[in-house]
């Protein structure tokens, strides 16, 4: 009996033991992550197993360090302004950008981080939900509300009750700047203006455009509606990664087709309101012009984010924010051209 008593004890006791070593490892994990957050590594040696969940620790922590550095590897990253020879800053632009798809660098960064308003620009991210969360051939019926714009704010000629492929909705959206797509597409993919802003901020976040929140698909001003000339960039590298997003920006024309709510059928003409993709204005030798995306409203001046290419098919990411008109904004994109890429 007193043997089995001894036993008994002896199990209790080491049972204790072990109790008390994993309470030390719990600490141990504790202080690896909170002081190992600071920077500063921690090296304790009590015996062979804490040691090991130690070294465990310190790897998934380092691991979960470098994730911004693996999550940019395929971007263009600066961390401040980039000069450029051939184009100096410009106190008449808001911000301004020139990305190397290619090298994966920054050739021109001017206020890439502050924060600004995207006017239409703001189009690029709907398009781009549009794509993820829809179907192009998805039919949507035009709501009362998604035509309710004023008389200077730009549309595609919705009317309530029509009908209208999603492909055509995104036609509108980015080539002619339709605000009044930009609602439908919003309320088809997610029942409401509000709700589509949540997903817009969502993934905006999941883009890493961290400067960025937005209140509405279209662009119309509002406070605190704002982003930043990086931030579309990240975006803008997203959309042009998708074929039909392509294939809308780079056309010259579109004619989109409706059916009124009576059954009627009527067409509606779309040509892209970047000067380039209309013929207004020609890009300096050597430098082809896909397509892109503008903006303009008082507050936010005259935008416009753009996907070209030289003459050996490298690709560029370009965008200004804030000139003072339109021949303005596009004098300037081309000195950028110029400097950054045929210079």
């Amino acid at each position: 009996m007193k043997c089995t008593n001894s036993k008994y004890r002896n199990r209790k006791r080491r049972r204790r033991r072990r109790k008390s070593r994993l309470r030390i490892i719990a600490v141990l994990i504790c202080l690896v992550a909170v002081i190992g957050a600071g920077g500063v590594g921690i090296y304790i040696y009590l015996n062979p197993v804490s040691q090991r969940v130690v070294s465990f620790e310190k790897e998934q922590y380092d691991r979960n360090l470098y994730q911004g550095a693996f999550f940019a590897q395929d971007l263009c990253v600066a961390a401040d302004d980039v000069k450029l020879e051939g184009f100096e800053d410009e106190d008449s632009l808001h911000a301004a950008g020139l990305f190397n798809l290619d090298s994966r660098s920054v050739v021109y960064g001017y206020r890439l981080y502050d924060r600004l308003f995207p006017a239409s620009t703001t189009k690029i991210m709907t398009a781009y939900l549009a794509l993820k969360y829809g179907n192009p051939d998805d039919i949507v019926t035009v709501s009362e509300h998604a035509t309710d714009f004023r008389w200077d704010e730009v549309t595609c000629g919705l009317q309530a009750g029509d009908q209208i492929s999603l492909y055509d909705l995104l036609c509108g959206l980015l080539l002619r700047s339709g605000n009044d797509c930009g609602t439908a597409i919003a309320e088809h993919i997610s029942g409401s203006e509000e709700a589509f802003a949540e997903l817009m901020n969502t993934e905006a976040q999941n883009l890493g455009a961290t400067g960025t929140h937005f209140v509405n698909p279209h662009g119309l001003h509002d406070e605190n509606h704002y982003t930043t000339a990086y931030d579309l960039y990240l975006i803008f590298n997203e959309c042009v990664r998708n074929e039909i997003f392509m294939e809308i920006i780079s056309m010259d024309s579109y004619t989109g087709t409706l059916t009124g709510a009576d059954g009627s059928v009527r067409n509606e003409n779309w040509v892209p309101s970047n000067y380039y993709s209309n013929g207004t204005t020609e890009a300096p030798d050597g430098i082809r012009v896909l397509g892109g995306k503008t903006g303009t409203t008082d507050q936010a001046g005259c935008c416009v984010i753009l996907y070209s290419e030289d003459m050996e098919n490298h690709p560029y990411i370009s965008v200004i924010m804030g000139a003072g008109d339109k021949n303005f904004l596009y004098q300037e994109m081309n000195r950028l051209f110029t400097a950054g890429i045929t210079g």
